[in-house]
């Protein structure tokens, strides 16, 4: 790991309708999980040295002070550039301490990762939602852990990622799954996404959101492109993808149809929600109804 300078942590986002977040948070730079898929990989982000993870200098203070200059509190979201859990924070604890200041300035969060590491945060998870809205999120793309193993070698197995998921829901904690990307030829069956749904709901987990596809752009393309061919020998998927999408950035399962229809249909089944607008309204609905009892 190396050191980055940092003049912000937090970003103010232009609309909320994304989990709800009115703030990014990114305190780590780069990623280690190899994930042959990951979109931060593309030209757009500028990252340089991408699989070697960088931490902020002075981070907590960056984030100390802009909070403390923060005249409306808001919902902060983590995880969308660089897991912040990766391997370096079981002890570098960025993440950890920076969820104590967002508790400490009645700030509500929301995180997305795929490591199991994020149960030892339990309890400042569950500090935070007596006061403010917490979403904890998982990226599951199979419920198969060999192929987890495969396309996603150095995170917590899928197995993982629902363990962990019970744990954090069996704890009050309100949990998600985002379901994304489902890749085509690979990952896009009925069976996946019903074991995924089954799964989630055995683990307590309030709500899924799917992506039947998976995008790709400069950069990222070609690295995903010749990790097929690594992980997938003989397999043609290489060829597959370049005949079915060409050069476009959205790459939609041809399936999508029939297995939106499929996840739909489980979702209502087990009460699970995967509309964004209901997500948001059900992890933050306590404290609305809060508030207005206050007034």
């Amino acid at each position: 790991m190396k050191m980055i300078p940092a003049k912000t942590i937090l970003q103010k986002n232009k609309t909320n309708d994304w989990f709800g977040n009115d703030y990014n948070m990114n305190l780590y730079r780069g990623c280690c999980h190899g994930c042959i898929y990951c979109d931060s990989r593309s030209d757009c982000y500028h990252v340089e040295d991408f699989d070697v993870v960088g931490a902020k200098e002075n981070a907590l203070e960056i984030l100390r002070d802009e909070l403390r200059r923060k005249v409306k509190s808001g919902i902060i979201g983590t995880g969308a550039m660089s897991d912040p859990y990766n391997p370096f924070e079981k002890t570098e604890l960025l993440t950890r301490h920076a969820l104590e200041l967002i508790s400490a300035y009645n700030f509500g969060v929301t995180v997305i990762t795929k490591s199991s590491l994020i149960t030892r945060d339990a309890d400042i998870y569950r500090e935070i939602a007596e006061h403010s809205p917490v979403l904890c999120k998982m990226t599951v793309t199979t419920a198969d852990d060999n192929l987890s193993r495969i396309l996603e070698p150095d995170v917590s197995l899928s197995s993982e990622r629902f363990e962990a998921l019970a744990k954090l829901s069996d704890s009050g904690l309100f949990t998600g799954i985002t379901m994304m990307p489902v890749l085509p030829f690979i990952e896009d069956t009925e069976e996946n996404v019903r074991s995924i749904v089954r799964l989630a709901h055995d683990a307590g987990v309030k709500c899924i959101y799917p992506f039947f596809g998976v995008t790709l752009r400069a950069n990222q393309r070609e690295f995903f492109l010749d990790e097929l061919d690594k992980r997938f020998p003989d397999s043609g998927l290489r060829q597959r993808y370049i005949r079915q999408f060409g050069d476009n950035y959205e790459c939609v399962s041809p399936d999508f149809r029939k297995l939106w229809k499929v996840f739909k249909g489980e979702c209502d089944r087990f009460g699970i929600l995967y509309e964004m607008k209901s997500i948001i309204a059900a992890y933050k609905r306590a404290y609305v109804d809060t508030q207005l009892s206050f007034f």
